[in-house]
């Protein structure tokens, strides 16, 4: 379960994120929607403190996962990220083999058990809706599969630490649409296990697999309900021209 309390965020003085406060349920998915520029990226990467890397910035406010204030001082943020797994807009596979590739974050960690690293290897590879296809050809660079593989294979190493949330920023916009349903298929199937949140610019694809929807612009948060109701029955006049395409 994921949850902020009146988060403000800053880039200097610009003011990025104002007065957000959101509840995720677990074993859902959760999409943000709004235009370029709104802040649906930046409230993402509060999540597993990937905005830490950028100089100037700072938070006030609480985030909340699985109960714990992340910003504490005390929160090891390289434990954190084990929890809170990232998949970024473009397939980032390192230059290794299709193994080593899901193998990686355990090694990382120190596990140097093989026979636990080649399950789990295998279990991320089938959970990322993958096996079929590259069982055969694991010492194969990561860099001959296409670019919908290569995806599944990056949400595969975010899976192989055993993580409870995965943050996808916008993971089907650079594939084709036969990768993209691919890729929305096992977003579907993987919330039985993982909380998963998605920022999205396909309002159709936000539609078709989440359970939450929040609707951001300009740096507030506009609107947050179920999905059905939001694209059919939006509360806000903002949301309604969004939906209907008048600006964005």
């Amino acid at each position: 379960m994921i949850e902020t309390k009146n988060i403000d965020f800053y880039y200097g003085s610009f003011h990025a994120l104002k007065n957000i406060s959101m509840r995720m349920e677990a074993h859902t998915v959760t999409a943000f929607i709004g235009p370029s520029g709104c802040g649906k990226s930046t409230f993402l990467r509060l999540f597993n403190r990937m905005n830490d890397l950028i100089e100037d910035t700072h938070l006030t406010g609480e985030c909340l996962v699985n109960g714990e204030n992340i910003y504490r001082k005390s929160v090891q943020v390289d434990e954190l990220r084990k929890k809170v797994g990232m998949v970024f807009q473009k397939p980032n596979p390192f230059p290794k083999s299709i193994f080593e590739n899901v193998a990686y974050g355990l090694r990382v960690n120190n596990i140097g058990n093989k026979s636990f690293i080649h399950q789990r290897v295998e279990e991320s590879l089938q959970a990322a809706a993958l096996w079929n296809e590259v069982k055969d050809k694991l010492k194969k660079s990561a860099f001959e599969l296409s670019g919908g593989q290569q995806q599944r294979l990056c949400i595969a190493r975010a899976l192989a630490v055993s993580p409870s949330v995965l943050l996808m920023d916008e993971p089907a916009s650079a594939l084709d649409p036969i990768s993209t349903s691919k890729i929305e298929e096992l977003i579907y199937s993987l919330k039985k296990e993982y909380t998963i949140v998605i920022v999205t610019h396909n309002m159709q694809q936000a539609a078709r697999v989440s359970d939450k929807t929040g609707f951001f612009m300009l740096g507030e948060l506009v609107e947050f309900s179920d999905t059905k109701k939001m694209f059919l029955n939006p509360e806000k006049e903002q949301t309604q021209n969004y939906i209907t395409g008048r600006f964005g």
